[in-house]
């Protein structure tokens, strides 16, 4: 069994390899530590993380532990990746805003909030990770309902939808 310090690394080291997040269960069975064990020292390497100010994070979602840039940052390494993504248009963003603050919700129910059609702005959101296909709505025709990705919350810095700023937060009342 690794020790302390080992361990500790070698949480950093899966975090930082894997592109979703990583259940405590999970990275217990990879380095044969207990789950208590690891607990603590992801909670550690969170604190660490934040006290350095990095330009990386890791964050708590319902999903399990996960390493992302911070959003300060975000305007680095979208350049940085710019050959990769390509800046979101105003449509795509209005339409995921839409779906994160609604979601589930089905393509026409998105449409009604928009006023137009949305059919290739989810088909970018989709191909871009951003959202996918959560189910189908119980009513004729059963239509498909979509939702945000943890991809989503890592592009914006957030843990979970909860951190999403409320109306009067973006209104400033």
């Amino acid at each position: 069994m690794l020790v302390r310090d080992e361990l500790k690394g070698a949480i950093e080291a899966i975090l930082f390899v894997r592109h979703e997040p990583v259940k405590v269960k999970e990275i217990a069975r990879i380095t044969g530590a207990s789950s208590e064990d690891v607990l603590v020292l992801l909670t550690e390497l969170t604190k660490e993380y934040n006290e350095k100010k990095s330009g990386i994070q890791i964050i708590n979602s319902s999903e399990g532990y996960a390493m992302c840039t911070r959003p300060f940052y975000h305007e680095y390494v979208r350049q940085a990746n710019q050959p990769l993504v390509t800046k979101l248009s105003q449509a795509a963003l209005e339409t995921l805003a839409i779906i994160a603050y609604r979601q589930p919700l089905t393509r026409p129910e998105m449409e009604a909030v928009r006023g137009v059609r949305v059919d290739r702005v989810l088909q970018s959101l989709l191909k871009r990770g951003l959202i996918r296909e959560v189910g189908q709505k119980a009513v004729p025709g059963r239509p498909m309902m979509y939702g945000t990705t943890h991809e989503f919350l890592k592009l914006f810095g957030l843990a979970s939808l909860e951190e999403l700023p409320r109306s009067q937060e973006l209104t400033g009342e």
